[in-house]
């Protein structure tokens, strides 16, 4: 029987995506690596428990959920979350940042300082800059401020992500536009927290370390994962969590690493290109979405 591994994630290291498995190993995803695994006959998707700690009753967990975790790790999990808002005395300084994902899709984030970029790539930022730098709380008001003074949201949906990915503009200025308008509108709004130390609009893309600048349209995306199921892909592009396969036969593909959580994968043989998880196509125009 094929050995069986756990993913537990997609990490952006300095080189790039990186899938990360129980007990620590790593596959590097180069553009070209061809991606193939299948989930067995009759394999459950189970609860990957919380904080580092296992589900203490190996729940099962719904195919759809980027989370993978019932219902009491997901709440566990999320009390010690600093993006829920329930750590008040983290005493390292944070980032706040402008993050695009697309037309009309600017929103508003803090990270650690000494996360440096990773949480822009974790989340699939086209580009971003930076907004200013202090205590956690400080950064929390100024994202705050944000919100209610220029209706910045602090979320997107990766739905809404991933779908307008293929129509991005071209250039690199085009890109930036958004960012350097809110960022502007942002330093003029009053009431900035003193401790917060503004820092000047300087934009970075990723276009090209997504590999977007020259991957093929995707058609669909990856809906689940599902009991005997299986893909083969050519690595073309990754942002955020996402990787774009290009399956023989079918074209691009996009999957959310993060539905591979919390089931037990085995390596897919099969020579070429191959898709038998559910899919689901991308509206032309992204009729759907505005």
């Amino acid at each position: 029987m094929a050995h069986e591994w756990k993913c537990t994630g997609l990490r952006w290291s300095s080189d790039g995506p990186v899938l990360v498995w129980d007990g620590g190993r790593r596959s590097a995803l180069p553009w070209g690596k061809r991606v193939a695994f299948a989930v067995h006959e009759g394999g459950v998707r189970r609860c990957v428990g919380a904080r580092g700690n296992g589900c203490p009753v190996r729940a099962d967990v719904s195919r759809r959920s980027t989370g993978a975790r019932c219902e009491e790790c997901a709440r566990l999990d999320r009390a010690h979350s600093v993006a829920a808002d329930t750590i008040a005395d983290d005493p390292r300084p944070y980032r706040v940042y402008l993050a695009w994902f697309g037309p009309g899709m600017v929103k508003v984030g803090i990270t650690a300082v000494e996360r440096g970029s990773a949480r822009l790539l974790e989340q699939g930022a086209v580009c971003f800059s930076w907004l200013g730098t202090g205590p956690l709380m400080a950064a929390r008001r100024t994202e705050e401020l944000l919100r209610a003074a220029l209706k910045v949201p602090d979320r997107i949906p990766y739905a809404e992500k991933r779908a307008v990915r293929s129509a991005l503009p071209t250039g690199e200025e085009e890109r930036a536009v958004e960012v350097r308008e809110l960022h502007a509108r942002a330093l003029g709004l009053p009431a900035w927290p003193e401790s917060l130390q503004l820092a000047e609009c300087r934009v970075v893309d990723h276009v090209t370390v997504f590999g977007l600048d020259r991957a093929p349209v995707a058609f669909g995306e990856v809906v689940e994962l599902a009991p005997g199921g299986a893909v083969s892909g050519e690595l073309v592009a990754a942002a955020g969590p996402d990787l774009h396969l290009a399956v023989e036969g079918r074209g691009v593909v996009v999957l959310d690493t993060r539905l591979m959580a919390g089931w037990e994968l085995v390596p897919s043989d099969v020579p070429g290109g191959r898709l038998t998880f559910p899919v689901r196509e991308f509206r032309s125009e992204q009729e759907g979405l505005f």
